[in-house]
């Protein structure tokens, strides 16, 4: 029976001193515990009826303690009573009885709380006390970490409910409660990056979208047993990371060691992370920068200048002008460059979720816990993969192809043009420079895809293969993977956005789009001044006509 209407720690009164009469060695015992405050008559019916009743029932803590009371019932333990088990732990087999109860924010009750759970958890109890925090705490610091502090007070969950701060999706604010303070972390010395890290490195990024399988603090560190990297029993000891890691990662570290696991930026990172880094941290940046002043400046000449003349387009292409179109791709090349966006797309939406998987664009790839993201990401890389083993074939096998290709090789007059252009979209110059037909910036778009692609299938193999890299070579090379594919990623990213999408579609000459990646034919007027290449005898005029025909074997 539960005695809900009487007030919470009701003060204490004069007339305790009736019960202490004769019930002194309850009164001295109370004047020392958490209920000192309250007075007697607060918890026990009937008191003043002499001599006492028999079978008052005895006062239950839940009168006070409602909100205690419904967390345990819904806890484990709680539970375990509700189905039978008269052995489960209660409020006086944790607690101790009412009248010397210790106040659960004094030292001496957090220094006894393993001890108390060891009544019933003598394995886990043991080795709590050889662990870090169980050696801490025999040292008299009470704020390392306790029973409660991971597993709760009274709502003590299983690890395998969602809502348990043990589970393998809460463990890592779990532990961040103390390991990502920076108050705790400065006092008692301990590194300051280590929840950081483990959310910028692939484990703490699949977490965050939902992943429960992959490794968390405790699949490295152990759970109860967790001691310092030092230690030779240590799951972290430089020693047994081969073991640890190979839990997950069938034969990591069978040739090199693995090395340092947490990797913050900007800490003691590897040179070779490092050199990475600030490579991309200043190739990003000047790189788009340059190619916001020059569309920029172009834009806004155009602009000028379609003012002037009375806002007509100046784009009559090839449905306009005399002789030859302005064929620019064939009918191959408009399949590669459509499955090529395809697959680039998805890619740089499945990638970038994983990195910011809290944003409302990359919510639709998080189904099933992210599975869903990883899948597609790699379908993608395989589109993308064929696209470019079909685009060197294609150079090899058929001469028209590779004849189109030749048009895009560098030349020393490309980079005269690029600067010319430049200059005069920045104002330095006042005469337009005009560009070749397949200019620096069709090159620097084209050969930019085969670097990119390049890098990013070479590190995106090595990531897909992560078990294979981990055991056949040092750890620091997937990192530095993993490092070149997020930057080169972002750089594709913003050059595809700022560079192309300026030329095929916001260029006021092709405005609202260029439609050769649909009829190969552009609607852009080549430049004034600009040096067009001559028909070829080899080149049918109606395969010209009809943007490249079919392609010759």
């Amino acid at each position: 029976m539960l005695w809900t209407a009487a007030a919470p720690y009701p003060a204490r009164g004069d007339d305790n001193s009736v019960c202490t009469a004769c019930h002194d060695g309850q009164g001295a015992k109370l004047d020392k515990g958490a209920h000192a405050s309250v007075a007697c008559a607060s918890c026990h019916v009937k008191h003043d009826e002499y001599p006492h009743p028999a079978n008052v029932p005895k006062p239950v803590c839940s009168q006070c303690h409602q909100g205690q009371e419904a967390d345990y019932e819904r806890g484990v333990h709680g539970q375990a009573i509700k189905n039978g088990n008269a052995a489960a732990p209660d409020c006086g087999m944790c607690h101790g009885t009412a009248h010397e109860l210790l106040r659960p924010k004094s030292a001496e009750f957090r220094e006894k709380v393993p001890e108390t759970c060891g009544m019933c958890h003598s394995e886990v109890a043991a080795q709590f006390a050889k662990s870090v925090h169980g050696q801490a705490l025999a040292k008299g610091i009470t704020q390392a970490p306790i029973c409660t502090d991971c597993h709760g007070e009274h709502s003590i969950l299983a690890p395998s409910n969602a809502a348990s701060p043990v589970n393998a999706g809460n463990i890592r604010d779990t532990c961040g409660n103390c390991h990502g303070n920076v108050e705790l972390s400065r006092r008692f010395n301990l590194p300051a990056d280590r929840v950081v890290s483990f959310d910028a490195s692939f484990h703490g990024l699949a977490a965050k979208e939902g992943n429960q399988t992959v490794a968390n603090c405790a699949s490295c560190h152990g759970v109860h047993n967790i001691l310092p990297s030092s230690d030779p029993h240590s799951t972290t000891n430089p020693k047994n990371l081969a073991a640890t890691c190979g839990k997950c990662h069938q034969g990591a570290g069978r040739r090199f060691a693995i090395s340092q696991v947490h990797i913050a930026q900007g800490g003691k990172e590897a040179p070779a992370m490092r050199w990475v880094q600030q490579f991309y941290l200043l190739a990003i940046p000047l790189t788009i920068g340059l190619m916001l002043l020059h569309n920029g400046g172009d834009w806004v000449r155009k602009l000028l200048r379609l003012r002037g003349s009375g806002g007509a387009a100046h784009r009559p292409g090839g449905d306009g002008l005399p002789g030859r179109p302005n064929v620019r791709m064939l009918p191959f090349e408009r399949v590669e460059h459509a499955l090529l966006v395809v697959s680039f797309v998805t890619l740089a939406w499945t990638g970038f979720a994983l990195k910011f998987s809290d944003q409302w664009w990359a919510r639709p790839s998080m189904v099933r816990d992210g599975n869903l993201r990883s899948i597609v990401h790699r379908i993608a890389a395989v589109v993308f993969v064929s696209v470019t083993l079909a685009h060197a074939i294609s150079l090899i096998a058929n001469r028209r192809l590779r004849r189109h290709w030749t048009e895009l090789f560098p030349k020393v007059r490309d980079a005269r043009e690029a600067l010319a252009n430049f200059s005069y979209n920045m104002g330095l110059r006042s005469a337009p420079p005009g560009r070749s037909s397949h200019s620096y910036i069709e090159k620097a778009e084209y050969w930019a895809v085969v670097w990119g692609a390049g890098v990013m299938i070479v590190t995106g193999f090595m990531l897909w293969g992560n078990n294979l890299m981990l055991a056949l070579f040092p750890k620091l090379w997937l990192d530095v993977a993993t490092s070149i594919h997020f930057y080169e990623a972002l750089l594709a990213t913003l050059a595809i956005v700022v560079w192309h999408f300026y030329t095929v579609i916001f260029d006021p000459d092709v405005y609202p789009m260029d439609t050769a990646w649909l009829t190969g034919v552009s609607v852009k007027e080549p430049e004034p001044h600009s040096a067009q290449p001559k028909p070829r005898e080899e080149d049918h005029p109606a395969e010209i006509a009809a943007g490249g025909g079919t392609i010759p074997k």
